[in-house]
């Protein structure tokens, strides 16, 4: 039986190519996968632990490929949550599986809308490896719901920002 996550996911492929980029780019080569599991053994404990050594890893691995975006996985079973007890330290508790796709860019890079899209809630997530200042985004696609989370922007992107407030396709959703 399809579920409306198995239809939306359907209609994301179908209107794709209507979508708006959600960072500027010129050629795919600008987006590297990054791995934050597991297999990846550069994932040291003390990189995790460590935000400063992790972010000079991460700048450091995109140098190397020559790419401006890192790009981290939909639903990877993911190391890098163990840094935090946000997010459980008792495995079998434990919360490790991304449900979104990262995209790892310098600071102050715009994130754009990739579709009209309405503010369904804002706020700043302050725990150690949190989303820190997120807005949560409702889109309507075929008669469909979902929402998007922005997180990691600036706190200055949820200053004006109200419940209900329409963003358009290509808008500038945060930093």
């Amino acid at each position: 039986m399809r579920t409306n996550a198995d239809k939306i996911n359907e209609l994301l492929k179908v209107h794709q190519r209507d979508f708006y980029p959600l960072v500027k780019y010129k050629h795919k080569a600008d987006f590297l996968p990054l791995d934050f599991t597991a297999s990846n053994t550069q994932l040291t404990a003390s990189l995790l632990i460590d935000t400063a050594l992790f972010s000079k890893y991460i700048d450091e691995t995109l140098a190397k490929a020559n790419a401006k975006y890192g790009i981290g996985g939909y639903f990877e079973h993911r190391t890098v949550y163990a840094r935090s007890p946000h997010f459980g330290i008792d495995e079998s508790e434990a919360r490790r599986l991304h449900l979104g796709l990262d995209i790892w860019a310098p600071q102050n890079t715009p994130v754009y809308n990739f579709m009209d899209a309405k503010v369904h809630s804002f706020g700043f997530n302050n725990n150690f490896g949190d989303y820190g200042a997120t807005i949560i985004l409702e889109y309507q696609l075929e008669g469909f719901t979902f929402y998007g989370l922005y997180g990691h922007l600036s706190l200055k992107d949820i200053e004006q920002m109200a419940e209900g407030q329409e963003l358009i396709k290509g808008q500038v959703v945060g930093h």
